[in-house]
């Protein structure tokens, strides 16, 4: 049971995560149309969608994994 909480835990936070560096990536794009940049974030707002994308990936398997021990435990 503890093994299923923590990997909930995770895949909430991996959740969370994605969608703040998607909501940077976008946040920047922004920012380079005007002319201006953060130079704190040292990534392309391209770069930091593939990071989102690559932390969604993993969230998926976590639920996915999920999933299937759950059916596996009911049937």
């Amino acid at each position: 049971m503890k093994e299923n909480v923590m990997t909930s835990w995770a895949s909430r936070f991996g959740f969370v995560a994605a969608f703040l560096l998607a909501a940077l990536a976008v946040a920047e794009k922004i920012a380079n149309l005007s002319g201006q940049t953060m130079n704190w974030l040292g990534y392309s707002p391209g770069r930091l969608f593939e990071f989102a994308a690559l932390l969604l990936l993993f969230v998926i398997a976590l639920q996915l994994r999920l999933l299937r021990r759950h059916f596996e435990s009911s049937v």
